[in-house]
């Protein structure tokens, strides 16, 4: 199936000139860069919705316990 849309006249120059530069479609690299940003998106959206089922569960902690346990992130990046 084949749909149609518009994209603003700078997103469309952009897209030619790295159509021809990466010899590739303006089609497939439109489909590949809305395929990533649709993946990420998705991704947000349900960690999202786990973060808050969580917190109605009262699986949270403190602002305190947090810090902490990123403070010993930074310790072992060091």
């Amino acid at each position: 199936m084949k749909t149609t849309l518009t994209i603003r006249d700078d997103l469309s120059k952009r897209l030619e000139r790295l159509s021809k530069s990466t010899k590739r479609t303006k089609s497939s690299l439109a489909s590949e860069a809305i395929e990533e940003f649709l993946t990420v998106q998705e991704w947000h959206i349900q960690a999202i919705k786990e973060g808050i089922a969580a917190a109605n569960a009262g699986k949270i902690v403190s602002h305190k316990e947090a810090i902490a346990e990123l403070k010993k992130w930074g310790r072992r990046a060091s």
